[in-house]
């Protein structure tokens, strides 16, 4: 489990960006994936979910997923749902102690938020799709109507593709806007770019006004014994992949 300083400084806050290491998952899903949409036995994905809730001493069912579609859907969550029974959205907030917001990823970027004055805490999954949509300001906007304020947040960027990783097509820059060029360079491949997601998730983040901003320096598609990926997975043509797990809560 991996903790960053712009939410471990604050009381009353516990958070975790999980790696895949510790679960009971086997094969290409070895061995903490938590993604019940992967494929893998829903068993084991419900004890890898328990393991992790233990970690951070929340009761299982207190931990809350959702149907990740790529959207700047916000949901603001007041009680655990079934599993089965999660939102289409990419984003959660919280007012409400002991209760744990995970965001799903492999390669996507998972960010954590707090306002330890205010007690609301959000998470959001930014995949450029997300990204590019206003996931991050949405997010901040939800977290805003329960209390908070932009400049006394934290928020931290998880573990995700780097840019050293993420080879885009000649076509791909033109989905962003002009003031986003500087999150693409050139690539060993004549006419394609590196692109760098996290960057621009940070960029997001700063443009909200948040001051403590801090982002983890692991690249998910290069470090196999760490960290799910999609993007090697598909390079390798295997059929499936497991999703790691990002995880804040409000302590009791």
């Amino acid at each position: 489990m991996i903790t960053l300083g712009a939410l471990d400084e604050l009381s009353g806050i516990r958070h975790g960006f999980f790696t895949r290491i510790g679960g009971v998952s086997d094969g290409l899903y070895g061995s903490l994936n938590c993604g019940y949409g992967s494929g893998d036995e829903a068993a084991r994905v419900t004890e890898n979910r328990a393991r992790v809730a233990g970690r951070l001493a929340v009761e299982p069912e207190r931990l809350v997923t959702l149907y990740q579609v790529h959207s700047p859907t916000v949901v603001a969550v007041g009680r655990p749902w079934a599993t089965g029974e999660a939102p289409e959205a990419d984003a959660m907030v919280t007012d409400r102690p002991g209760l744990a917001l995970g965001i799903l990823t492999a390669d996507c970027v998972p960010v954590l938020f707090a306002d330890a004055e205010a007690g609301v805490v959000g998470a959001a999954h930014a995949g450029w799709k997300g990204a590019c949509a206003g996931v991050v300001a949405a997010t901040v906007a939800a977290m805003t109507r329960l209390g908070a304020r932009p400049e006394r947040m934290a928020a931290a960027i998880g573990p995700c593709i780097a840019q050293s990783s993420y080879e885009v097509g000649p076509e791909f820059p033109g989905r962003f806007t002009p003031a986003d060029a500087g999150f693409f360079v050139p690539a060993p491949r004549p006419g394609h770019f590196l692109f760098d997601l996290a960057g621009l998730v940070e960029g997001r983040l700063a443009a909200c006004g948040i001051p403590a901003v801090r982002r983890c320096p692991n690249d998910t598609a290069a470090e196999e014994e760490h960290f799910f990926s999609y993007r090697r997975a598909t390079l390798r043509g295997e059929p499936v992949y497991g999703r790691g797990i990002s995880v804040i809560v409000l302590a009791d």
